[in-house]
């Protein structure tokens, strides 16, 4: 079965950058990237993603620009 396939479900993962991704459930998550809480279809978790992640820089580029 591919990963595209629409059997799969996805979990929202993001980074201690604040870096967001989607993870195949059941894969094991990569190391620096935790589970959001929120899993769906690729099109469910990508729209949420493209909902919460408004600002593509990374925390530390945040930061280092007086930002959080």
């Amino acid at each position: 079965m591919s990963e595209q396939s629409t059997d799969v479900t996805y979990a929202v993962v993001v980074n201690d950058e604040e870096q967001y991704s989607i993870w195949a459930v059941g894969r094991e998550v990569p190391a620096g990237w935790h589970t959001t809480g929120v899993q769906g279809t690729r099109e469910e978790c990508l729209e949420h993603i493209g909902q919460v992640w408004t600002d593509m820089r990374p925390k530390s580029l945040r930061i280092a620009m007086g930002e959080s």
